[in-house]
């Protein structure tokens, strides 16, 4: 009964659908508590944030900026059959792995989704090589070189697989999926999913997961239909006024002047807090009724206000924005991108600056499903090749993906990989 409701709102014309909207609302019923039903075809309108990376791929189609790529050691008997049956097994599982996007007639993007097919895995075996050492650093720079490799949005595969043979027993399993069909939380999916798929097919089992209730496209489809009638408004009403009609930019201190147009080369550094620090920081957040995040977030922006001398500063932080519970399983692109801004006095207690970005992120949270994108065309901040609209500098605390769900399948030791992927979206970054 719920899902044909939302069906027969979704299929109404859209001066119609914002009237149903607004009775909806005049009536106490939240349309995004209610249960999504399957509305997509094999050929449907991208969601928001897949149409901002459809645009900036026209604009750079040999970007790897929004590449995903991974790649992870496996010691011991590895069953390549079963492998390749858990890969095809995904792929059946989540249509958005077997996505391209085309241009429609009115020449916005739309998504076109395939039959399912056997992933094609490329094969290189290195064994050839007489030292380990030299085995393990051709590998690495094979790593490199798929995450330096761009995606054709049109053609695809936006997976692609590559087992680098090392030994009898020792493997490197690359795998790389463009940012229009994934996230962070995909990649956990991923992980969890592949271990449930190989570990059946080794063992001579089926595999058995909970059927998916929906599929990306149909969040696609729902999500247009829900913020046109009305919703994007009221949310947008929010970070107008929050965001006011400034966008300064960041000007973080360098050695030299800001280029004409980013090249998003990069590089990483990682750095551990102690858990001794870390557990006076969940402290303080305890007795201040904030979380870790707004702690963390509050001490990086008192440490952008001593390097820029800036009080109005905008930070980016990512959402997974998987607020229903239909989407919790799905492998798609929905973290959203908010911008968390706070106006600070220098003259402030640290308690002070994390109390106001406690009550932004509050904020934030009930005005989290305006796309970012949205954000952007309706604000028009001043657009620059050189710098990305509305902030400079993203912050982000997460869980990092476990691959120790991986330890249990039978015969193998998985290991991270070490390869980096030198490239970044924005001035600056940090992931705690």
């Amino acid at each position: 009964m719920v899902g044909a409701i939302l069906k027969t709102f979704i299929e109404l014309p859209l001066a119609k659908r914002r009237l149903a909207y607004q009775q909806f609302i005049s009536k106490g019923v939240k349309l995004n508590q209610l249960t999504l039903p399957r509305f997509a075809k094999t050929s449907c309108a991208l969601s928001y944030a897949q149409g901002r990376l459809w645009f900036l791929w026209h604009l750079e189609p040999e970007s790897t900026a929004y590449n995903m790529p991974a790649a992870v050691r496996l010691r011991g008997l590895l069953d390549e059959a079963a492998l390749g049956k858990s890969f095809d097994a995904l792929v059946v599982r989540h249509e958005t792995l077997r996505t391209t996007f085309v241009a429609g007639p009115d020449g916005r993007g739309l998504q076109h989704i395939h039959a399912a097919g056997p992933v094609s895995i490329g094969r290189v075996d290195l064994s050839g090589l007489e030292d380990l050492g030299e085995r393990e650093q051709e590998a690495r720079r094979l790593a490199s070189v798929e995450a330096g490799t761009s995606f054709d949005l049109e053609k695809g595969p936006l997976l692609r697989v590559q087992l680098l043979h090392l030994g009898e027993d020792d493997h490197v399993l690359l795998v790389n999926l463009h940012h229009i069909v994934g996230d962070g939380w995909s990649t956990d999916i991923l992980v969890e999913e592949f271990a449930a798929f190989y570990g059946a097919y080794s063992r001579g089992e089926e595999p058995r997961l909970p059927e998916l209730a929906i599929q990306y496209a149909d969040y696609a489809v729902w999500q247009r239909a829900w913020l046109e009638a009305g919703e994007g408004e009221r949310q947008l009403a929010y970070w107008r006024q929050k965001l006011g009609d400034d966008h300064p930019v960041l000007e973080l201190p360098s050695d030299r002047p800001r280029p004409a147009e980013q090249s998003y080369r990069g590089s990483s550094h990682g750095f551990t807090i102690e858990a001794a620090l870390m557990e006076r920081l969940r402290r303080l957040g305890q007795r201040h009724n904030a979380t870790l995040f707004m702690v963390l977030l509050a001490a990086f922006k008192a440490l952008l206000y001593r390097y820029t001398g800036q009080r109005d500063l905008r930070i980016g932080v990512p959402n997974a924005n998987r607020n229903r519970v239909e989407t919790e399983g799905l492998i798609g692109f929905f973290v959203n991108t908010q911008v968390l801004r706070t106006e600070l006095d220098g003259r402030w207690s640290f308690v002070r600056l994390v109390e106001a970005v406690r009550e932004t992120s509050l904020e934030a949270q009930a005005h989290q499903d305006l796309p970012f994108e949205q954000l952007v065309e309706v604000l028009q901040p001043e657009r620059s090749l050189a710098h990305s609209p509305l902030f400079q500098v993203l912050f982000n605390h997460l869980w990092e993906t476990d691959i120790r769900k991986l330890q249990e399948l039978p015969g193998l030791r998985f290991e991270g990989f070490g390869s980096s992927h030198a490239t970044t979206k924005f001035d600056l970054m940090f992931f705690f």
